[in-house]
């Protein structure tokens, strides 16, 4: 793959988990990359294994238009971008309703998410093409007493992507919106609120490695929405159906 025809990818929180782990394998695969995240010396460390192009730029999505700022500026730098990936996001258990907690997790989840999203959905209406990928997650099928916000902000990432969705069909616009979910996957991020049963820990929790690979995966069939790891299909179909307490 040529430098005229490598596609070109870029990753919002790529500097550890599966943003980290999606990076590593898109790298693998030759495509150029745009990484973003708040810790640049992670990312400086991942882009050294990476090829030589790989660029990077500090951003803290709880500042939503700085974030936008520098993922617009960054795609201007990669002269377009064919594939965007919004893996950052934040959360909290947080029965105890803290201010502060929500507060984070709306910033980054909600605003940041959206400021960013419509950078590259812009950049791809503009482009006639591209593919944006989000990731929720399974918590957004329900609503959680131990992190309320947390749920409510990935249910409303999933709606929005869906909401995009629909604008590239009404344009007539070949753009595809993938909204990722998954489970249990073994970051910084999963936080259960009690340990997990061995059955869970067994067939339910995927490495980030897994996560990435199932990800790419649904990006080259263009999926519209992917479960990680795909057995979460069967717990989401419980989800849906299952009464709530009395």
């Amino acid at each position: 793959m040529n430098e005229h025809t490598r596609r070109t990818a870029v990753i919002v929180g790529a500097s550890s988990g599966i943003g980290e782990a999606l990076a590593r394998q898109l790298g693998r695969e030759g495509w150029r990359l745009g990484l973003m995240a708040r810790r640049l010396d992670r990312l400086e460390a991942i882009a050294r294994d990476l090829a030589p192009g790989t660029v990077f730029r500090r951003a803290d999505v709880a500042d939503a238009s700085a974030a936008a700022a520098t993922l617009e500026q960054l795609i201007g730098e990669l002269d377009g971008a064919d594939l965007v990936i919004i893996s950052a996001g934040t959360g909290h258990l947080n029965g105890a309703l803290a201010w502060e907690s929500d507060r984070e997790t709306v910033a980054v989840n909600v605003l940041g998410f959206t400021a960013l999203a419509q950078v590259a959905m812009r950049e791809f209406l503009r482009k006639g093409h591209g593919h944006l990928v989000g990731i929720s997650s399974i918590a957004a099928l329900r609503g959680s007493g131990e992190a309320a916000a947390y749920a409510a902000s990935k249910a409303y990432q999933s709606t929005y992507l869906d909401g995009l969705r629909e604008i590239a069909r009404a344009r007539g616009v070949p753009i595809a919106v993938t909204d990722v979910q998954p489970g249990f996957v073994e970051t910084a991020m999963m936080k259960p609120g009690r340990p997990l049963p061995f059955i869970i820990r067994r067939f339910f929790v995927a490495s980030a490695e897994t996560a990435a690979r199932q990800i790419l995966r649904a990006v080259r069939r263009r999926s519209k929405h992917v479960y990680i790891i795909r057995r979460w299909a069967i717990i989401a179909f419980l989800l849906r159906r299952m009464p709530r307490p009395g």
